[in-house]
């Protein structure tokens, strides 16, 4: 996975995660990518600080933060940055939270064989239907240099307890 920091034709800064630099590529080239804050399609990279890691830090595997949309735009602080930040925040995972409710009332929950299935579909060996499941990083990895696109399920932090 990769977090770019965003920057929109409005100056809104965001960041995003991505599965690949040529998922972000794709994902820019058709629109799907857009602002949270104005919904603008016009984005691109923003200048991002490296991220290191001392040694301390080491061999110790953190999940990546929640995408999140962070406000820092005049605008923003008209209104209060926290207060936009914590709105939009909420309005975020309540759309995470009905795309991955739809999924899963529309979709065929195929478990561990996902990436099987997936591929099947793809090469024609089975009717294309709607499905979701589980893979690997390496198996979701793989799967996309075979061309076939994959996206993970949300989790919310209300997932996690």
């Amino acid at each position: 996975m990769i977090r770019y920091a965003l920057r929109c034709d409005r100056n809104h800064e965001f960041e995003s995660w991505f599965q690949s630099s040529s998922a972000y590529e794709s994902q820019v080239k058709r629109k799907l990518v857009t602002c949270p804050i104005c919904g603008s399609a016009k984005v691109d990279k923003a200048i991002m600080a490296p991220r290191i890691v001392g040694k301390k830090g080491r061999g110790r595997a953190t999940p990546p933060p929640e995408p999140v949309a962070t406000a820092a735009t005049p605008d923003a602080a008209a209104s209060g940055p926290t207060s936009l930040l914590m709105a939009q925040e909420r309005e975020l995972r309540a759309k995470l939270k009905e795309l991955r409710d739809h999924i899963v009332k529309n979709a065929d929950n195929v478990g561990e064989r996902f990436a099987n299935e997936a591929r099947a579909m793809h090469y024609g060996d089975k009717e294309h239907r709607p499905i979701y499941g589980e893979a690997s990083p390496e198996e979701a990895k793989s799967l996309i240099e075979e061309g076939i696109e994959v996206s993970p399920l949300p989790t919310l932090p209300e997932d996690r307890n």
